[in-house]
């Protein structure tokens, strides 16, 4: 596990048009759709952090993680628009999100993930009655396969980073992080939160913009998009290698996140598989969490590294779609970060 500095400055850039009175629109628009998830506690896990650790559940949300919150927004604004349907690709989160979200408006959905997605996330699309295709393992091939779909059927693209409204709703899930803190009469020094296509951290950017908490993205070593990003001043496509946290997997960061993640973001954490596995142990066994390894990647990094960064550090904990499978079997040590 190591932890890169981002050499950034203080604003977000200008030309993102994004900043933290939407996040607070935004939330507004989300209040009584989304559930307001708690911020739990561990001594045992403080007492490896050698910090205070605030762990937003967002795996108890809706969908079973934070990506409900970007959804629901983005499909309101094409439904208001007159879609006639969505199509959307994700490894599997956004996919649970923007099928419920349609499931909603009534409008039909396809989504189209990796051809490896975990059972489980797929029966979750099916459930909410939303058609899965899947397609290869690397984000090009899904982009492709949805492309195609767009022209033959004219649906309404629901983009998991590129889109300014999924990018606000998930930054509502750190601003109330920051707020539940706030609540208790601390507040954060930094927030730790994982990285894929970057929605994720580009709304904590936003989120705690002015509020003097740094973000740290957290990333599997296997796939360091967002490192790449930085080393080379712009979104690169890295060699997509296995990783057991398949929420994390896409090999390039979006272009929207790291145009909005690059000047706020305080350092970048990549995190080796069997660090995220025993983080995922680490969930369950100390605050009875039960998250999913995108998650763990989050808690791997504050458990690491949650001291170099203050005394209280919240940690997004963002969802909780694991195969039970792999649960088991990390519980009882069976387990091969391989």
């Amino acid at each position: 596990m190591s932890e890169h500095p981002t050499g950034t400055s203080s604003a977000l850039r200008t030309e993102s048009r994004l900043e933290r009175a939407d996040v607070e629109r935004a939330a507004r628009e989300l209040a009584g759709r989304i559930w307001r998830t708690p911020v739990l506690r561990s001594d045992a896990l403080d007492d490896i952090a050698g910090a205070r650790l605030w762990l937003k559940a967002e795996n108890l949300q809706r969908g079973g993680s934070f990506k409900v919150r970007g959804a629901l927004l983005a499909v309101d604004e094409l439904a208001r628009a007159g879609s006639r349907g969505l199509i959307a690709q994700s490894t599997g989160n956004h996919a649970i999100a923007v099928a419920l979200a349609a499931r909603a408006h009534r409008l039909p959905a396809t989504l189209v993930l990796p051809s490896d997605a975990p059972p489980a996330k797929i029966q979750r699309i099916r459930e909410s009655g939303a058609e899965v295709i899947t397609a290869g393992t690397l984000l090009a091939e899904r982009l492709a396969v949805v492309a195609e779909m767009q022209r033959e059927r004219g649906y309404d693209t629901v983009d998991p980073y590129e889109n300014p409204r999924v990018v606000l709703g998930q930054a509502t899930a750190t601003a109330e992080l920051l707020g539940q803190v706030a609540s208790e009469g601390a507040r954060l020094d930094a927030v730790v939160v994982p990285v894929g296509g970057g929605s994720a951290v580009a709304g904590a950017g936003l989120a705690a913009s002015g509020s003097g908490t740094e973000v740290v993205g957290a990333e599997p070593e296997a796939v360091p998009a967002l490192t790449a990003a930085l080393r080379a001043g712009g979104p690169v496509t890295v060699p997509a290698r296995h990783t057991v946290a398949d929420g994390l997997r896409p090999d390039r960061i979006g272009t929207l996140p790291f145009d909005l993640a690059r000047p706020v973001v305080t350092s970048v954490v990549t995190v080796r598989e069997a660090a995220i596995i025993d983080a995922l142990r680490a969930a369950f066994v100390h605050a009875r969490l039960v998250v999913e390894p995108a998650a763990a990647t989050a808690l791997a990094a504050a458990l690491a590294h949650a001291a170099d960064h203050g005394d209280d550090v919240g940690v997004l904990l963002s969802g909780g779609n694991v195969e039970p499978g792999l649960v088991s079997s990390v519980l009882d040590g069976r387990s091969s970060p391989l």
